[in-house]
């Protein structure tokens, strides 16, 4: 791969990384979520960070492998975080992707942030 290209891959998914913390925003007026890498730069951290207990990872691919995705978010996960997957296609809408197992904590933790917005 050509220097242009991963400089290019790595501008797509810092746009996809702020285009998803907007679009959770506007999904969940509540939540104040932001892309992880300006403020920390940490590999194995969130790529969007915001929602207590959740490590979100961003993929703006035009072929997303779906398992791998979710292998990589449960991995660089912190003890205690429930791994979740934001993912979009040029042209495509945004789709979540988690375990189903995950999915009634990853709604407890969305309310439990808005409960503490709401304090």
């Amino acid at each position: 791969m050509s220097k242009g290209k991963g400089r290019a891959s790595r501008e797509k998914g810092k746009r996809g990384e702020r285009e998803g913390a907007a679009v959770l925003n506007q999904t969940f007026p509540h939540l104040s979520t932001r892309r992880a890498q300006q403020y920390c730069g940490v590999a194995g951290d969130a790529d969007i960070i915001g929602i207590d207990g959740i490590h979100l990872e961003v993929k703006r691919v035009e072929r997303f492998h779906m398992h791998q995705a979710l292998e990589q978010a449960d991995n660089d996960r912190k003890p205690g975080d429930i791994p979740l997957v934001l993912t979009r296609q040029n042209l495509k809408g945004w789709v979540v992707v988690c375990y189903l197992k995950d999915l009634p904590p990853i709604m407890e933790r969305l309310n439990d942030n808005k409960e503490k917005e709401d304090e």
